[in-house]
């Protein structure tokens, strides 16, 4: 019995794309939301209480946020969603850290472009729900490629 062929093009990239390691990828990104909003909250409420400029705590707070449930689904991906290229990726957990990050920040700069450009024709609360999916994937599809590759040999 011949091995089944992954399907090639674009077509093969939706394959990919709903498999079982965007779902996985999917649930670490509803932890994270649930962690950012956690750590938002707490950075809020308790530990950064004591700075009066309410803009320069809710700047650091969402820092803080950001930066915690970066990290969290950075670990969660590595350790879940791609634990199987885990062994033959050759670059370091920094660069790896460094290139999530990256791709995180893409996603978002997405996200932001099209929830404001989609707000002037819907309701911005539909605008954003449509560009948080569409900045997910371009995010999983560039972890996929480029953070969680596998590395070549020479």
């Amino acid at each position: 019995m011949m091995p089944e062929e992954t399907p090639r093009g674009l077509y093969g990239q939706a394959v990919r794309l709903f498999s079982g390691r965007f779902i996985k990828f999917a649930s670490v990104g509803f932890s994270g939301t649930l962690i950012n909003l956690t750590v938002l909250y707490f950075c809020q409420e308790c530990f950064l209480r004591s700075i009066e400029n309410p803009g320069l705590r809710l700047n650091l707070s969402l820092a803080a946020a950001i930066s915690v449930a970066t990290i969290n689904n950075f670990i969660l991906n590595r350790l879940w969603t791609w634990r199987d290229r885990k062994k033959e990726i050759r670059r370091s957990i920094f660069v790896q850290l460094a290139q999530y990050f990256a791709a995180c920040w893409l996603s978002i700069v997405i996200q932001f472009i099209l929830t404001s450009v989609m707000a002037s024709f819907i309701h911005y609360l539909a605008a954003n729900l449509l560009a948080i999916v569409t900045a997910a994937v371009v995010n999983y599809l560039i972890n996929d490629a480029w953070t969680f590759r596998i590395s070549r040999s020479s």
